[in-house]
């Protein structure tokens, strides 16, 4: 296959790339950063690697080369967890969304002949939060500004039907990997200063990187695959188990909490994002015959920690 992909040198994007190379397969990174891009995949190692600079919220010549793709994965987004939520970073949360799914949805009902998909990302903040419900992909939509960001995001995505190419959303759980959010928690745990964030009780729905890319290529190959898909692990757990597996497996306290307060003086509304969770099961992820590599946490936590 050739591949197109947006976000394609952040946390999983850069995974995705490799694994898709690794596999023989041809890929297109779209970039706002070419030299940035050509360190990440540099041409000796990633020979099967191209690279187009875009803006992604502008249509442009970029445009035209999703032509030549059999496929298309969309990751670009903004970190949500980083900062405080002004209202202008909550504007650039949701354009940096909305406005290049849009671009590309538009690149690929221009293109001709048509890629044959879209493998579009969302988050489980679609669900909302809860510490008491459990959600899977027939459940409806949170309305909460988190939720409010992945309805506006899923709805330019679903665009891309109405030029008869198969789309697949993933709403992705916290992914785990060296970097991302189980990076941030890494450090305190080394100082001998690890714990659960706030209550502890709040839910924690993760997916381990591997599984993720591993499900993206599924889902760029497996043409009955359609839809809403959860991109979480099978087994989800607490925000105070997270943390006493964290400790168990790097051999460090667990016990320090950090408190509510320390977290909403440091990120303000953006806090939810780590005080507030959701149990995010994957029905569908499973009915389609994925099989994930890592469905409890602890051989997760321990392939990347060790």
């Amino acid at each position: 296959m050739k591949v197109a992909i947006s976000g394609a040198t952040g946390f999983v994007g850069s995974r995705l790339v490799e694994q898709l190379h690794k596999n023989g397969h041809r890929v297109l990174v779209l970039t706002r950063n070419i030299a940035h891009a050509q360190k990440v995949f540099p041409k000796k190692a990633f020979s099967n690697v191209e690279i187009v600079a875009y803006t992604p919220t502008v249509s442009g010549t970029w445009q035209e080369a999703i032509a030549s793709c059999d496929g298309v994965v969309n990751l670009t987004g903004e970190p949500i967890g980083e900062g405080r939520w002004t209202p202008e970073r909550k504007q650039e949360i949701l354009n940096s969304r909305k406005l290049t799914t849009q671009k590309i949805v538009e690149a690929i009902a221009k293109a001709d002949p048509k890629p044959g998909v879209l493998v579009n990302a969302s988050a489980i903040g679609y669900y909302g939060t809860s510490e008491t419900a459990t959600f899977d992909e027939t459940s409806p939509s949170g309305n909460d500004f988190l939720a409010q960001v992945c309805q506006a995001w899923e709805a330019e995505a679903t665009k891309v039907t109405e030029a008869g190419v198969r789309l697949v959303i993933l709403r992705f759980g916290i992914v785990l990997g060296l970097g991302g959010a189980l990076g941030k928690m890494i450090t305190p745990f080394k100082l001998f200063a690890g714990g659960p964030i706030g209550s502890g009780k709040q839910w924690f729905s993760w997916i381990h990187i591997d599984d993720l890319v591993n499900l993206i290529i599924q889902a760029l190959t497996k043409p009955e695959m359609s839809g809403v898909y959860n991109a979480t692990a099978p087994h989800p757990v607490r925000m105070s188990e997270l943390s006493t597996t964290m400790g168990k497996v790097m051999h460090r306290p667990s016990w320090l909490p950090v408190p509510d307060f320390a977290i909403e003086a440091l990120l303000g509304e953006g806090a939810v994002v780590v005080l507030e969770g959701q149990q995010v099961l994957p029905k569908r992820t499973l009915e389609s015959g994925f099989e994930f590599q890592y469905p409890d946490l602890q051989p997760a936590l321990e392939t990347i920690l060790k």
